[in-house]
């Protein structure tokens, strides 16, 4: 029916038009009307692609359109301030607020459920402290780091460019600079745009060794030293998975690839950019460890670590045993969560694949204290990390610090239009298209940076001074609780046990949960 509509009017409409136009010539500006609708007609019933259009020539495209439009209608028009996914309209409201130095606070009492299962909160004292002027730093670096890291509690989460614009890249940085806290590069690669405001960062080393890679693919020893050295590189990150794709490599579109991309990660154009699943530079556990120390001794003594999303647990309890029989450690172990991601990712991996940031960073946390070496590494979490309270619960975990991603992307102007895989975000923040690069204004947008850095960090420290504690080396579990059924709330201390300190190397008291894992674990082999 739609094709016969359409058929009649292409020819009718001109023959009508036409006619009526010898009587009055002015109504031939109809034709700048009618005619791209029969051009664009003719091109859908040509078509071979979209069987839609064959089928319903000119209106199919109303649906195409709704199609594109949609996630803003939902985000507008539809979705509560408290339901929004990934990220509630709330959350992205108070980046927004903090990072525009806005008033951010809100009025007429929260909008949660406070007696639905699983709302959680936080205990504060009757006798709160004094809110410090000023965050004290956390320090990175074992004894075998002799330029160990003062870092801020909240840093710029791993992301390319490629992955990110030039822009955003240049005013994550220079508001990081701004603010005093870390940029990590993700895996990519330090580009330029890292380097031009001379922000600290944290070179992420992935499968790819984008910036220290060989001819063949594999690790380049004298090329990483080069870039390792660099005044502005703080600290060096092995990555070896990721939550948004755990098991899989790093993947920058070929759409997104440009020249000066495939200069910077020595990569070929017109193809996929996708980083192989695991290292080809250590096999096992120990051969991890040994990495680690050699890019510490190649970097000049700086912070190395890894970051990964816990998958098999007797794999990581592999590199415990490790530790335990090398007695080499990282400085440093980031807990990705299987939430976590910016950028492209297949739907499976990203729904379905990882362990999600609290159950990793529990575990973690407990297994090195469970070989007791816990207060040798420092862990960071990553996955989900919008508010000081968000900081407060995952350093009550066992975290020491956080970094964040997708709230910074925020902070520069992302929209949540979910278009990063497509090279065609609107606000000039995950593209490589010129005109929308150009549209990010870097000075701007670094001030926003900075300001929800300080605005967050403030609130923590406000947090902290609430539940009447000294600094954030004091939080643990039972500063906050989890509502378990309608009339039971149990303090997380109770529900995620501390293991004892050394219980996995003694054979009195060995926790049972533990013992498959333990019992499978080998420092030679994943």
């Amino acid at each position: 029916m739609a094709r016969r509509i359409y058929l009649v009017f292409a020819f009718t409409a001109p023959i009508l038009i036409g006619l009526v136009a010898l009587r009055w010539p002015g109504v031939l500006w109809l034709f700048v009307v009618v005619a791209p609708i029969i051009l664009v007609g003719i091109h859908d019933l040509t078509q071979t692609k979209h069987s839609l259009l064959r089928v319903y020539p000119v209106i199919a495209h109303a649906r195409y359109l709704m199609e594109e439009i949609r996630p803003e209608i939902q985000q507008y028009f539809v979705e509560t301030n408290i339901d929004g996914r990934p990220f509630s309209r709330e959350f992205r409201s108070i980046v927004y607020q903090r990072s525009k130095g806005q008033l951010d606070t809100r009025p007429f009492g929260t909008q949660r459920d406070v007696h639905r299962v699983g709302y959680e909160w936080m205990n504060h004292s009757l006798s709160p402290r004094a809110i410090p002027h000023e965050e004290v730093r956390i320090k990175i670096g074992t004894q075998a780091c002799t330029k160990p890291y003062l870092s801020s509690h909240l840093n710029i989460s791993a992301m390319s460019f490629g992955s990110l614009s030039r822009t955003a890249i240049q005013a994550l940085n220079k508001g990081a600079r701004i603010a005093g806290c870390s940029h990590n590069t993700g895996e990519g690669g330090i580009s330029p745009y890292h380097l031009e405001e001379s922000g600290d960062l944290v070179w992420q080393v992935g499968t790819g060794y984008f910036g220290c890679r060989s001819t063949t693919g594999g690790f380049d020893a004298g090329l990483y030293a080069e870039n390792a050295q660099r005044e502005t590189v703080k600290m060096i990150e092995i990555k070896i998975s990721q939550g948004a794709k755990p098991g899989h490599g790093g993947i920058l579109p070929a759409e997104k690839l440009t020249a000066e991309i495939a200069e910077i990660r020595g990569v070929p154009m017109g193809a996929d950019v996708i980083s192989p699943p695991g290292h080809s530079a250590f096999s096992n556990p120990a051969e991890l460890l040994e990495f680690v120390a050699k890019l510490r001794e190649l970097s000049g003594g700086k912070p190395v670590g890894f970051k990964l999303c816990i998958g098999y647990q007797s794999e990581f309890l592999g590199i415990c045993k490790a530790m335990h029989d090398t007695g080499l450690m990282p400085d440093f172990i980031t807990v990705d969560g299987a939430e976590g991601g910016t950028g492209a990712a297949p739907l499976e991996l990203s729904n379905s694949v990882g362990t999600p940031m609290r159950d990793g960073l529990i575990f973690v946390h407990n297994a090195l204290v469970g070989i007791g070496k816990r207060d040798q590494v420092r862990i960071i979490a990553a996955g989900k990390v919008v508010t000081a309270f968000h900081l407060f619960r995952t350093i009550a975990l066992g975290a020491g610090l956080c970094n964040s991603a997708r709230p910074m992307m925020f902070a520069i102007g992302c929209i949540q239009a979910r278009k990063c895989n497509t090279n065609h975000c609107p606000v000039g923040v995950a593209t490589q298209e010129e005109y929308r690069v150009r549209g990010l204004d870097v000075e701007d947008k670094a001030r926003r940076v900075a300001n929800y850095h300080r605005a967050t960090i403030e609130s923590f420290l406000e947090l902290v001074a609430s539940a009447g504690i000294e600094g954030s080396e004091a939080i643990n579990r039972r500063h906050i609780l989890r509502r378990v059924d309608a009339f039971t709330t149990r303090k997380f201390s109770d529900i995620y046990p501390v293991l004892p300190e050394g219980a996995l190397l003694e054979s009195g008291g060995f926790p049972d949960a533990w013992r498959e894992d333990w019992e499978m674990a080998r420092a030679d082999q994943w």
